[in-house]
């Protein structure tokens, strides 16, 4: 028998940091009960909606959705501190789909009108989108509620008669609870249902839920703790007090609610008035792109794509008209033709405004999409299958990735606003929760152990790879020492045993780093719409995948750092060579750069950099696209044992084989080697029969690795395989050949797209070196460590990095052109990178210096530069900087500061009040400036590092370069060509030491050493340690003997011996 009581008001762990019940856990609760219907309320948000809405349907329970909405004291337009901060409880379900539209309205406008502390509706916004919602009077933190316990009776009446107007009678019922470890609560619930008689109003009991079981109440209350930052007993503010917020059942509810057995009954009752309505999930809505009258989309798309063969200069040869048909055929038969034509107009947009872009994924398989200037790949050139991307099977909606210069990327979001309107486009929100790492820590925290404890047991729990997040089951099978202290430590089980509980509750939304919807109509009528808590960007409630459910296909606009690289090195070269390079139709088969490819010069090139992608590089000597892309392929894990093979293959033709002569038409560019997932796609169509849904779900099963879904598709394979000719032998043998691809395999036109900005970034590197590393070093200037592997990279190719300089810098690093330090080939360091330097007087500098030419003096310097923030910590910058030599000594200026700070005060001083200097003119006379010591190399480099991050006019290692080139090792070197365990002798200095205790109470020290090449870290165990930590300091110059390590794919050091030199 079904159960009469029906949770009408419950949290999920959608309740950020409020709620602990997942989604999934909620509906199994209420299916093992037998309740017929359940509703989501969470606090403020329908984050959760969809996600319930299926589970629930899977499970054949109704799906209610609603929210407990906060209530503004006064208007939600009010935002006075001291009244507006009040806030009040009210619960809201919806009836039907109209009433579901109404709460998106009402979420959504509570967010991005009514934001303060909380989203807060008004009961203006209740009554204008009252329709098919039923409204439930609201827990202890209701307006009702506070108004009883007040013993206001004139408000009480006042609510009671504003409600039922909004909502109607039929629609209002009075909410009860019992938790009566809560003060008051008794008298409140009397007091309520004393109310709702007098008003012939019914009452309905409702539990409040926060988490699925009582005995989830203290992990429930720990993360209460980690929502306040609380620690250890520090709860009173936030303590939920000892009372049941679980996921109730019937016998439990008529229990707690024994005094008003009516309101269970009317729990079932509000349940059964509620439809089960269909949202019409999957049903896609594409924007609504303006074609002209008499015309449809397809036919749009059909001439654009014609046009395309003028604008590709290709010949309409019977293979192209062929392709091109097969694929307008398919696209209109799913009716996406919308859909193109929206990316191709983003793409066109950004094409006119000399934004650079790129297509990700398998939509470089199209030929549509390379006609109408979506992709830049022709896909028959390089036998990219169209079937990959769309084909008639494929249930889901297309994807088309687009990638553009993150400096622009949010130029193309604002035309799509302008275009489509503000309130139709919108980024996607996404979900951070709990990792199994953050969750050891917050709950050791939360319980009040030291830091050191939670940060022991977290350091315990191995990283996860790439589509398989790790957790906390999974480290204890994986890590025995972890095991270990679960079985004998207490305090260890306690907290692995709580955080196990808060591993995967959402912690927080944000913003996903590419998605954006664009919708045929307003938002809210597809998702609730809410502002990025850490920025103004409107974004969507529902995830990628629920705002997909709901009708609206995710566009991926992903900011790209390398484009916004080669848009800048292209700039630069138009400025300094007056050479216009249309990066798109760069030769792809240029010898210079495949001859500095083959060198192994790949530091900042996009997807070929690193030392192992380096060392592959320089073995196979690239001599085309084909193999650029099949490098980007194959090196990652799985695939990656196949890159010595191909490179054997690509030298010595003789060694091509192929396991089944039908492999021909797919491997041959790959010498016979699988590179890419299509071939294991391709091979199962043309040698297992496989249809491209059937290759697709391979392909799928593949990389998700669940075992027995691997096995069914394994077997399912050899049987086609045998089927269709192959000797069960070689079926076998295939299979051990394509099982690397199991979760890294590449997708064939992503390796070609992303293939081809490598390529560019190369030829740009090879043809002017100068300007892309410009480009490079100010797009990284943010990163010092990344910016001194770049200078370093320069000097290697012969290109000199000069300091900063006032008469030469701008604010990014700049070629020098046009001045007496032109060698044709150096770059100057930027005024923004000097640290303690602001923009605003960087940008006053160069203003100063455009406007009147370059600054002849310090005299002249200090007189012109008139600006508030000419102090101090300013000059000093400039000066230990080294952006003042020209002018003097740096210590010169540093020893008389406040000589001229007080000059730059006077400068800057009417001439009509008194002057410290006398008149202006032949001051220089008058600065009286005291002679001081010469700034000493060791100073100068001090400084440089300081303030630059990096040694700019020598290096402390300077002094021992002879001995280093005979006897040491760079670390660059350490870093390409050696092998675990190998013995090396390296000078260095010590960047930073981390020392820590181990287990047995000994303590050891991590170091982070540099070179002139680079970074590597170390480790000096417990026993050298005694022996050398007193020349364990920052900015020592050691000699190490030390031995290579190896760990997940990094080089670090053992040091076996050390010594201060």
């Amino acid at each position: 028998m079904d159960s009469k009581f029906i949770h009408l008001h419950t949290h999920s762990h959608y309740s950020l940091l409020d709620g602990m019940s997942k989604v999934s856990d909620m509906v199994r609760i209420a299916k093992a009960q037998k309740m017929s219907a359940m509703a989501i309320t969470d606090h403020g948000n329908m984050y959760g909606a969809i996600e319930f809405y299926k589970e629930c349907k899977k499970a054949g329970i109704k799906p209610i959705l609603g929210c407990e909405v906060y209530i503004a004291e006064r208007k939600r337009t009010d935002k006075e501190p001291g009244i507006d901060n009040k806030r009040y409880h009210l619960i809201l379900l919806a009836k039907n789909i109209a009433g579901y539209k109404n709460l998106m309205k009402i979420v959504t406008k509570a967010n991005l009108e009514g934001y303060y502390y909380k989203p807060r509706a008004d009961m203006d916004l209740l009554r204008e989108h009252s329709e098919g919602i039923i409204c439930l009077s609201g827990c202890m933190g209701g307006k009702l509620s506070r108004a009883v316990l007040a013993n206001n009776d004139e408000k009480v009446e006042e609510l009671i008669e504003e409600h039922v107007e909004i909502f109607g009678k039929e629609n209002y019922f009075i909410e009860v609870q019992s938790h009566p470890h809560i003060e008051r609560d008794k008298e409140l619930r009397d007091n309520l249902l004393a109310i709702a008689k007098k008003h012939k109003i019914e009452v309905v009991a409702t539990q409040d839920s926060h988490y699925p079981c009582k005995d989830d109440h203290e992990a429930h209350h720990t993360l209460l703790q980690v929502n306040t930052g609380a620690e250890g007993k520090d709860t009173g503010k936030f303590e939920f007090s000892d009372d049941d917020f679980s996921l109730i059942d019937e016998k439990t509810a008529r229990e707690y609610f024994h005094d008003a057995p009516e309101s269970i009954e009317t729990s079932k009752k509000i349940a059964d008035m509620c439809e089960d309505y269909d949202l019409r999930l999957g049903e896609a809505y594409f924007p609504d792109f303006p074609i002209p009258d008499g015309t449809t989309a397809d036919e749009v798309l059909r001439g654009l794509a014609y046009e395309g063969f003028k604008f590709r200069e290709l010949e309409q040869t019977k293979e192209y008209v062929d392709r091109l048909e097969y694929e307008l055929g398919i696209i209109k038969q799913k009716g996406y033709p919308a859909y193109f034509l929206v990316v191709g107009d983003l793409l066109k947009y950004a094409r006119e405004n000399g934004i650079l872009t790129n297509i990700r994924g398998s939509v470089a398989g199209s030929l549509t999409t390379y006609l109408i200037g979506i992709t830049n790949v022709d896909p028959i050139t390089y036998k990219l299958p169209f079937e990959r991307f769309l084909n008639p099977e494929r249930p889901s909606l297309p994807d088309i990735d687009m990638d553009y210069a993150d400096n622009r990327r949010d130029e193309i979001i604002q035309y799509a606003k302008r275009k489509y309107g503000e309130d139709k486009v919108a980024q996607i929100g996404t979900f951070g929760t709990m990792m199994a790492k953050g969750s050891v820590k917050d709950v050791a925290r939360s319980l009040g152990y030291p830091y050191s404890v939670g940060d022991r047991i977290s350091a315990l729990i191995p990283l996860g790879s790439q589509g398989s997040a790790m957790t906390i089951d999974k480290a204890m099978d994986l890590v025995p020492e972890l095991k270990d202290a679960y079985s004998k430590e207490p305090d260890t089980k306690k907290i692995i045993d709580l955080a196990k509980k808060l591993e995967g509750c959402v912690r927080h939304i944000s913003v996903h780093a590419a998605g954006v919807v664009i919708a045929p109509r307003p938002l809210s009528d597809f998702s609730p719409i809410q502002f990025d808590p850490k920025g103004g960007a409107m974004i969507t409630q529902y995830d990628m995948y629920s705002i997909e459910d709901a009708g609206l296909p995710k566009f991926d606009f992903l900011g790209i750092r390398n484009l916004a690289i080669l848009a800048d090195a292209v700039t630069i070269v138009k400025k300094i060579h007056n050479v216009n390079i249309d990066i798109d139709k760069i030769p792809i088969d240029d010898k210079k750069t495949f001859k500095m490819l083959a060198r192994g010069e790949t530091m900042g090139l996009f997807q070929l950099n690193g030392s192992g992608m380096t060392a592959f590089l320089r073995q196979l000597k690239p001599s085309t696209i084909h193999d650029i892309n099949a490098m980007v392929a194959l090196y990652r894990p799985g695939p990656m044992e196949s890159i010595p093979e191909y490179i054997k293959r690509k030298h010595n033709p003789s060694l091509v084989t192929y396991l089944d002569p039908r492999l021909k038409d797919i491997l041959s560019e790959s010498f016979g080697v699988i590179a890419y997932q299509d071939d294991v796609m391709m091979t199962a169509i043309k040698l297992a029969g496989y249809s491209w849904l059937e290759a697709d779900k391979l392909r799928k099963a593949m990389g998700k690795k669940i075992p027995e879904v691997m096995q069914a598709e394994k077997d399912k394979l050899l049987k086609g395989f045998i089927a269709n000719g192959m000797t069960p032998k070689k079926a076998q043998e295939f299979w051990l050949l394509i099982e690397p691809f199991a979760a890294y395999g590449f997708n064939k036109a992503h390796a070609a797209s992303y293939g081809r900005v490598a390529y560019q970034t190369a030829y740009m590197k090879a043809h002017y070196p100068v300007e892309y590393m410009t480009a490079i070093l100010t797009a990284e200037s943010g990163d010092i460590e990344k910016v001194a592997e770049i200078v370093h990279e320069c000097e290697k190719i012969d290109i000199t990095v000069l300091p900063p300089n006032v008469n030469e810098s701008f604010g990014g690093f700049t070629v020098i052109h046009g001045s007496e330090n032109e060698t044709g080939r150096t770059i100057r360091f930027g005024l923004y990178t000097v640290k303690n330097l602001g923009t605003d007087i960087a940008d006053a500098i160069i203003a100063e210096r455009k406007e009147r030419g370059q600054f002849k003096s310090l005299t002249d310097f200090f007189e012109r530069v008139q600006h508030k923030n000419v102090n101090k910590k300013s000059v000093e910058a400039l000066a230990k900087s080294g952006a003042m030599d020209d002018f003097a000594d740096r210590n010169m200026i540093i020893g008389n500061l406040d000589t001229l700070l007080a000059f730059s005060k006077d400068a800057r001083t009417p001439s009509s009040q008194d002057s410290l200097f006398g008149s202006i003119g032949g001051i220089q006379a008058k600065l009286n400036l005291i002679e001081q010591e010469k700034t000493t190399q060791k100073d100068k480099l001090t400084w440089e590092k300081e303030l630059l991050g990096l040694y700019i006019s020598g290096h402390p290692l300077d002094a021992y370069k002879d001995k280093i080139a005979k006897f040491g090792t760079e670390i660059k070197t350490i870093k390409n060509d050696t092998k675990s365990g190998m013995p090396v002798t390296v000078a260095c200095i010590v960047e930073d030491v981390r020392i820590i205790m181990t287990k047995k109470n000994d303590r050891m020290a991590f170091l982070k050493l540099s070179d002139y090449t680079g970074t590597i870290e170390a480790v000096v165990f417990s026993k050298l340690f005694e022996k050398v930590k007193d020349d364990l300091v920052k900015d020592t110059i050691l000699a190490c003997n030390a031995k290579v390590s190896v760990r997940n794919g990094d080089k670090t050091l053992q040091i076996d011996n050390l010594k201060r030199i």
